[in-house]
């Protein structure tokens, strides 16, 4: 019993732990660092980035910054590179 207790709190303990390396550019890089705030790892920053994105709410941001000179066209332009990819 203890030893299936030890094996599941070690596979656990591994499983909560995992990293992954992030590759990003110089400029990205500093611009994280100013938005990272004192103590805050990188992980935690990443956490918070991605809590606070609310899709709904960035759509209604980017409402009206687009404008469509043809939307069969554009429609048409995004059908095919859709396909293109499934390829």
């Amino acid at each position: 019993m203890q030893q299936c207790l030890n094996t599941y709190l070690n596979t656990f303990y591994s499983v909560r732990t995992l990293t992954k390396t992030l590759t990003v550019r110089d400029e990205v890089y500093r611009k994280l660092l100013k938005v990272k705030r004192e103590g805050e790892s990188f992980s935690d920053l990443f956490e918070r980035l991605v809590e606070g994105a609310s899709p709904l709410e960035t759509l209604k941001k980017l409402r009206g910054c687009v404008k469509f000179r043809d939307k069969e066209v554009l429609l048409r332009e995004i059908y095919v590179a859709r396909t293109e990819r499934r390829l």
